[in-house]
């Protein structure tokens, strides 16, 4: 698979492909993840800068950001089972930090599953503070700054 064909873009909240970036969440964190369907979506999608990676005409990779005074959260990383390991979700994750600074702020953060901190690592993210649970899951605070 040539990388140059993979095409990430923001999108507007609920638009049809944000809606695709929307079902690969369901497929990738209620489906294989066990993460209840009323923790998955929150109010933060509604004001968060969407993201989808797009190969082949398919939404194969989703983020959001939520802007906050002191840095942009980046979260709901998502890249469909049938793309990873092929460097998708570190171009996904340059884009979001790339949205962030365009946007204005170029502090970000997230909220890591432990077993992907490494990934997150070699991006520039540094783990912070005690491991923590969330939707069932160990996570790590992560920050690039």
């Amino acid at each position: 698979m040539a990388q140059h064909d993979f095409t990430l873009l923001a999108v507007p909240v609920f638009s049809p492909l944000c809606n695709l970036g929307f079902a690969l969440r369901r497929e990738v964190f209620v489906i294989e993840q066990n993460v209840p369907q009323e923790l998955e979506h929150d109010a933060d999608d509604m004001t968060a800068a969407h993201i989808v990676g797009i190969f082949d005409g398919a939404v194969v990779a989703a983020a959001r950001i939520l802007f906050k005074p002191e840095h942009a959260k980046i979260g709901r990383v998502a890249i469909a089972a049938s793309h990873r390991g092929k460097g998708l979700g570190a171009r996904l994750i340059e884009f979001a930090v790339q949205v962030a600074g365009e946007n204005g702020q170029p502090r970000c953060y997230l909220e890591s599953q432990s077993d992907k901190t490494g990934f997150y690592a070699r991006l520039g993210f540094v783990a912070f503070g005690d491991q923590f649970m969330d939707a069932g899951i160990p996570h790590l605070k992560m920050k690039n700054y």
